[in-house]
């Protein structure tokens, strides 16, 4: 198998959502590159890959773990527990504005004494645009706010409310999603993004609005001969796939990282794939450096 797979089957086992802490403990090995990087930054960790993470010795992890929306309010907050000390504050500054596209959502500081939520929800209420998506930017608003803002006439205001309010009703995450590329990858980080139902945009044109769609669950028929290899990868990650179509997907570049996502692969697989990853990485590691060519 070709060295050119590594990477995708090392992200994929790090973003699939059956596996279990083991596996991903053992993607942060020195040997599994930016694959932990990126799963300590972009999905939910079972406790104990989070706790593996949090005493990590590489403070890259740990910086990775601060920036991770996922984190559970109940568990250990990395800026109280890390010892690397004040750079911590910085990660959890950079965590309030990690993903934002360039539509002038700039980071919001903690509101003044004076201006608390009787202040945001009488915004809310105004008959100036501006006044209300200042009150899209706060995360006081009572449900019944949040409910008629996600109808507003204003399309800002819209747009502030799906990125900055957890309350935002999932139809209007999918909608700002669809219409407004620049904030795709911060709305895929939030915890009330649909999953499924999205059979309707399988024939969207843009290929990123395909690839949501392909990853739904509920989705009859996989989409895999799209034209797009970002929607294939997507719909290789369908948990109805059978071993063998897996196996196929996964000796495929074009699909491997979606294949090593999906849900379905055994753990015992995924520790096959690691293996020959991670044994590989090093073996390369070690011929170049006694001057070896390494394999291509």
């Amino acid at each position: 198998m070709s060295e050119s797979l590594y990477e995708p089957w090392l992200r994929g086992v790090a973003f699939n959502p059956a596996a279990p802490s083991d596996v991903l403990i053992r993607l942060m090995q020195p040997a599994a590159g930016e694959a932990a990087l990126l799963m300590c930054t972009g999905r939910d960790l079972p406790d104990a890959a989070f706790d593996a993470a949090l005493r990590h010795p590489d403070r890259r992890i740990r910086q990775a773990l601060a920036l991770n929306r996922h984190v559970d309010a109940s568990r250990p907050a990395p800026l109280a527990t890390d010892p690397s000390g004040p750079a911590w504050a910085e990660c959890w500054a950079i965590r309030l504005v990690i993903g934002h596209g360039p539509d002038c959502l700039l980071p919001i500081t903690e509101p003044a004494p004076r201006t608390g939520p009787d202040w945001f929800a009488a915004c809310a209420v105004s008959e100036e645009p501006v006044l209300r998506r200042v009150a899209a930017n706060s995360s006081l608003l009572s449900a019944d706010l949040v409910k008629a803002l996600a109808q507003d006439d204003d399309e800002e205001v819209r747009v502030r409310l799906a990125c900055r309010h957890p309350l935002a009703p999932p139809h209007l995450l999918l909608d700002v999603f669809v219409t407004r590329p620049d904030h795709r990858p911060h709305l895929l980080t939030l915890r009330g993004f649909p999953r499924s139902g999205l059979a309707h945009l399988i024939g969207h044109p843009d290929p990123e609005v395909r690839a949501l769609a392909a990853a739904d669950p509920a989705l009859p028929v996989p989409p895999g001969d799209d034209p797009d290899e970002s929607v294939c990868r997507a719909a290789a990650a369908d948990p109805s796939l059978t071993p063998e179509a897996l196996e196929a997907l996964l000796a495929n570049p074009r699909t491997a990282q979606g294949a090593a996502a999906d849900p379905s692969l055994p753990a015992s697989r995924m520790h096959a794939l690691l293996d020959r990853c991670l044994n590989g990485a090093a073996t390369s590691r070690s011929a170049a450096g006694h001057g070896e060519a390494t394999p291509t």
